[in-house]
């Protein structure tokens, strides 16, 4: 079982691939898609910190 800060640093990992994508997207179709993995992300890194914070 990955532990939360493997996660973590997953997500980091795959930020700046996503911004490089994004910046790379030739289509507003193609960047609305990148925009939503990003709040999946975001939405995954949120869930964590709340998880975390239940623990303590």
């Amino acid at each position: 079982m990955a532990s939360s800060t493997d996660s973590s640093t997953a997500v980091d990992d795959e930020v700046p691939r996503l911004y490089e994508r994004y910046q790379a997207a030739e289509s507003d179709a193609e960047r609305h898609e990148i925009a939503l993995e990003m709040g999946k992300l975001d939405g995954r890194r949120h869930a964590e910190i709340y998880a975390a914070l239940e623990d303590e």
